[in-house]
């Protein structure tokens, strides 16, 4: 089973699905999102779909995040054999808030995990509840974003909280990016830490992260910011066939959601 570990709603839903056929994808994780780069048709409106983001990160009252759920849940419920929802939690929240969204959000819709999430710059402690809500639920996984807006400081506070929450996978995203080498040192020192493969920079940083993480490595798409097919070519580009290569293709990522 080939199952791409990151993904984000599509508008329309018709090229997602069609890249993931070409690529042979059987499923794919998919995260709710507030911008649309796939509406873009030049410059000026890529611009515009990307200002999203800066509402969203400052978490105003109008982020979006209302009307990204309603596209999120149609899309699974429109294709529930494609899609492994992960949901999302707005951080910088109390406790007790986070507490209850998780337990509404995610463990009562019945997602498999939580993400992705994206914490301003050199704040990613603010993950900690949403971490703290993960463990009280049996160790849900939680996927952050890994590139930009991340930074190496960032990467290292993720370490040092997936060590103080070993029972949940914390899924680092893109290969954290420019800090994809100390992503890669720090994972390979902290059982629980994984590492999503998408839009690496380089093909030598996933022949490495698949080298050092065999069994913590994810393929992965970033789709529509990456695609499915050149996301797939680059790890069978970096890995010979059999056991690994499947592993990261799929199993890793099967085993930890228990798929089977």
């Amino acid at each position: 089973m080939i199952l791409d570990a990151h993904s984000h709603v599509h508008d329309p839903l018709g090229p997602h699905l069609s890249a993931l056929d070409d690529a042979g994808v059987d499923r794919t994780v998919l995260f709710l999102t507030r911008p649309h780069p796939e509406r873009a048709t030049d410059v000026a409106s890529l611009r515009r779909e990307m200002s999203v983001l800066e509402g969203a990160l400052k978490g105003g009252a109008d982020d979006g995040f209302a009307d990204a759920w309603r596209e999120f849940d149609a899309a699974l419920a429109a294709h529930p054999d494609r899609f492994l929802g992960f949901g999302s939690v707005r951080l910088g929240r109390p406790v007790e808030e986070t507490l209850a969204a998780v337990e509404r959000d995610v463990v009562g819709r019945g997602l498999y995990g939580i993400g992705e999430l994206t914490p301003p710059p050199d704040r990613a402690d603010l993950v900690e509840p949403v971490l703290q809500a993960a463990h009280e639920h049996g160790g849900l996984p939680v996927v952050v974003h890994g590139y930009a807006p991340t930074t190496a400081a960032d990467v290292r506070t993720l370490a040092g909280l997936a060590a103080r929450y070993p029972r949940v996978p914390l899924v680092i995203s893109q290969l954290a990016g420019a800090n994809w080498l100390e992503a890669i040192e720090l994972a390979r020192d902290t059982p629980n830490l994984h590492l999503e493969l998408s839009t690496a920079p380089l093909a030598f940083a996933v022949r490495l992260a698949i080298r050092e993480l065999p069994t913590r490595t994810f393929f992965g798409s970033d789709a529509p910011y990456g695609d499915p097919v050149v996301a797939r070519t680059t790890v069978e580009r970096v890995t010979p066939r059999g056991e690994v290569r499947e592993r990261v293709l799929g199993g890793n990522l099967a085993e930890l959601l228990g798929l089977r």
